[in-house]
């Protein structure tokens, strides 16, 4: 685990900047509500809500992560207006908050931008009761958010807005269906079902921490779209919150609220949320823990019960979410498994198609776009495989094929790429055969992907040609797909 967070390749020190820019931003928009006066819980607002700005906004363009910042606002103002209106009204401030969390993870259908809004409207709520805001205290709370928000985009888009020198991010759609055959919806029901359960039983251990179960419930199902993604994700928040408490005594208890090491460690914290997120769920949540250790800490109610409460309300929202998507509208591993292993492979198609018209001296074919879309298609498809994959997987013959499946998917992109990286030499020149080798690799994609298609053996030469060689590797990869996706005489890896 240890490895996989900081040895992880970084390509670019995208994840490095990514991190050291939030800190920056975080620390500008903590910074400005200072000197606008506000108080302690005011500037502990703003710096969240910084961090959602600056964490949850992932449009493809630079324009669209522009649109989407100055939306959340709009999306979190009004959510903190009735959450601290409604501080008084247990019931109602209940029944308002299982709305908000509906209604955000509905919102993902929508896309990238959905889901940013649908994250900072439920965190505006949860740190609505995080604060203990009430309708006095709103005026200050809002500016806050104004403030810290716009701190953010400056620094993200004005001081230090690297992904301007970057292609565009290819963003996969999210699957497609309408009403309960579409995911979003299934899942926006299992969100409220599960945050229903949390929310009682939260209040149950607690009267005043209850949200953190709902705030668990809640980040399980954030990018998972199957039940075994989620228990998967509940494993590791659970894991995670126990290294972070284990963490906090160490660390947050001893400092106990003393403004320059907490700050200090804060800022220590936050780079770590984003440098870990996109390599380990589990090593993100040990800093998120220790970050709201420290919070307590500044507010000076840190202690070991505290902690305590925290470990035991995280395991109780974790539960809600693996009822919810046990019981409640389940959608299986397998099929989302296999939606997202036919996209990739319809990808791997058009990047070949692509980059054979482009050897073919075709001005307009460019297969970069399609390299981008694939790789994040294969990340969705190690994120769908992973509860196969998993140390406590008990089937050993499934998770076996599961990581031949993914070394092969792998193969494929290795292979895919060459291809596109010999075709992007303005010297390549085309080759007759090429046509006939993209004719195959189509085939070998129909054979995988429409059910009863005839499995496509690859040529037994070696060529030398070096998009020719790379094709031949392909083909020979998606041939060997074969065997572990469609075994007929064990149970299928996906639902094919």
């Amino acid at each position: 685990m240890l490895k996989r967070a900081f040895v992880a390749p970084d390509p670019g020190r995208r994840r490095l900047r990514f991190a050291a820019r939030a800190v920056l931003g975080i620390g500008l928009a903590v910074v400005v509500c200072g000197l606008a006066g506000h108080s302690l819980v005011g500037a502990v607002t703003g710096g969240l809500a910084a961090l959602l700005a600056l964490f949850t906004v992932a449009d493809a363009t630079v324009r669209g992560q522009a649109l989407t910042t100055a939306l959340l606002p709009v999306a979190g103002v009004p959510v903190l207006a009735v959450a601290a209106g409604l501080h008084a009204h247990p019931v109602a401030r209940d029944l308002a908050f299982l709305a908000v969390v509906g209604a955000g993870v509905y919102a993902r259908r929508w896309g990238p931008r959905g889901h940013s809004l649908g994250v900072f409207a439920f965190m505006t709520f949860f740190v609505a009761q995080f604060l203990h805001a009430t309708p006095g205290r709103l005026p200050e709370l809002s500016a806050a958010v104004l403030l810290s928000v716009l701190s953010a985009a400056v620094v993200r888009f004005g001081l230090w807005c690297y992904e301007r020198r970057l292609p565009p991010a290819a963003v996969p759609a999210p699957p497609a269906g309408t009403g309960l055959a579409r995911v979003t919806t299934r899942q926006a029901v299992q969100a409220v079902t599960g945050a229903g359960f949390a929310l009682a039983a939260g209040q149950l251990l607690s009267g005043q921490r209850w949200y953190w179960a709902v705030g668990a419930t809640w980040w399980v199902f954030v990018n998972t779209a199957s039940r075994g993604e989620t228990l998967v994700r509940g494993f590791r928040r659970v894991l995670g919150t126990v290294l972070g408490i284990g963490l906090g005594f160490l660390v947050a208890v001893p400092v106990h609220g003393a403004p320059v090491p907490t700050a200090v460690l804060v800022a220590v914290a936050v780079f770590g949320i984003f440098y870990t997120a996109a390599v380990s769920y589990t090593w993100m949540m040990l800093w998120v823990t220790l970050l709201a250790e420290l919070l307590y800490g500044l507010l000076g109610v840190l202690g070991p019960g505290l902690l305590a409460l925290r470990l035991a309300e995280t395991a109780v929202g974790v539960l809600g979410a693996v009822l919810a998507v046990l019981c409640v509208l389940p959608v299986t591993t397998h099929a989302t498994t296999d939606a997202w292993i036919q996209r990739a492979l319809r990808c791997v198609h058009a990047c070949t198609e692509q980059a054979a018209a482009r050897l073919a001296g075709s001005a307009t074919a460019d297969p970069a776009p399609r390299v981008a879309e694939l790789e994040q298609l294969l990340g969705r498809v190690r994120l769908s495989v992973a509860p196969l994959v998993h140390p406590l997987n008990p089937v050993l013959g499934r998770k076996r094929r599961a990581r031949r499946v993914l070394a092969l998917l792998d193969d494929c992109a290795r292979e895919v790429r060459g291809l596109v990286a010999v075709a992007a030499d303005p010297e390549a020149s085309h080759d007759a055969r090429l046509a006939a080798a993209c004719w195959r690799v189509e085939a070998a994609v129909e054979a995988l992907t429409e059910s009863g298609g005839e499995r496509v053996t690859p040529p037994a030469d070696a060529p030398a040609e070096p998009a020719l060689a790379h094709l031949h590797g392909l083909e020979r990869a998606l041939a060997d797909l074969a065997e572990p996706l469609r075994a007929p005489s064990r149970s299928p890896l996906v639902g094919a």
